[in-house]
């Protein structure tokens, strides 16, 4: 820890993986193929979702917020932790981690909001077919995915800024990147306050979407088992299962890390944690949504086509 005239925080040690100095190495280059497989990755579906006229759906705008929350949440994360993996003096900036405390509470709470509003898509398009694009026309999709930003930096960023009190000793970071529970333990003075607005921001950014993702998809199941051909009721319950897969891994990985008092805090156990909602959930995003969706698939080879004839004319 660096200080400035002995009051101002400079630097913090980030251990990282430094307990296990063997693989540093080898955990940088598989860190290294995760980030740039995130990168193509959703860079992709942005790409595919805006150029492609048959993804210009509620669904693909919607997914086209998620990519991008996922780019801005890895890139606060791994750049850093790449940069350790490989350095002797495993350090990071006071302001790089007030940085990653922010962003990751910001897209955090996004991440959790953008899905449930994309089970709310999901619900309308199979519980109210013939409407659908009536609901869920092109100035809704805005306003909701503006309300879904506003919304997530009222309920993160706003609480955390008010209630984060100066930080003291020690300045060691037994973690990967800094995070809001990770921060909690740098304060010397009683976190009651702080571990209560945690919980209530858990509460209104995880369990809230969660509770509408299951309503949401209550109405679709009861949607879906009334469908007399199984040929329909597998392609109505379809354009569900990829939104599915990925909330199942988001909620499951969050709701342990932020839903859960100090005292049952877990470095080693935390840090594997994080790097699968923190690193290896946005990499898995793109990938779920282009394997188990048709939809997808066709676009990619559409646009593969294109670019093949295109050469060769």
């Amino acid at each position: 820890m660096i200080q400035d005239n002995g009051t101002n925080i400079l630097e913090f040690i980030l251990m990282g993986f430094s307990v296990h100095p063997r693989l540093e190495k080898l955990l940088f280059v598989i860190f290294t193929l995760v980030y740039m497989t995130t990168l193509f990755g959703n860079f992709g579906i942005i790409a595919l979702a805006t150029a492609d006229p048959h993804l210009q759906t509620p669904m693909y705008f919607f997914l086209r917020h998620l990519a991008f929350l996922n780019l801005c949440y890895t890139t606060a994360v791994v750049p850093k932790m790449l940069s350790n993996l490989l350095s002797v003096k495993k350090t990071i900036s006071y302001l790089l981690c007030m940085a990653q405390t922010y962003i990751s509470a910001f897209m955090g709470a996004a991440e959790c909001i953008i899905l449930a509003v994309m089970a709310l898509d999901r619900y309308v398009a199979v519980c109210h077919p013939l409407r659908y694009t009536i609901i869920m026309n092109h100035q809704v999709c805005v306003r909701i995915a503006a309300a879904s930003w506003t919304l997530s930096f009222l309920v993160s960023v706003v609480p955390l800024k008010l209630s984060l009190p100066p930080l003291c000793g020690p300045y060691v970071i037994n973690h990967i990147f800094c995070e809001v529970p990770v921060v909690l333990h740098m304060i010397c003075s009683d976190t009651s306050l702080n571990e209560l607005l945690m919980l209530l921001s858990g509460i209104s950014t995880l369990m809230l979407p969660f509770i509408l993702i299951l309503v949401s998809y209550g109405h679709i199941i009861g949607a879906v088992i009334r469908i007399r051909t199984a040929g329909g009721r597998r392609k109505a319950f379809s354009t569900c299962s990829s939104h599915l897969t990925v909330v199942t891994i988001y909620y499951g990985t969050g709701m342990f890390m932020y839903m859960r008092p100090k005292s049952s805090y877990s470095p080693e156990t935390d840090k594997y944690i994080s790097v699968f909602y923190a690193v290896i959930n946005p990499m898995l995003n793109p990938i779920i949504y282009s394997f188990r969706n048709n939809e997808v698939k066709e676009s990619l080879i559409r646009a593969f086509v294109r670019n093949t004839l295109g050469k060769a004319l």
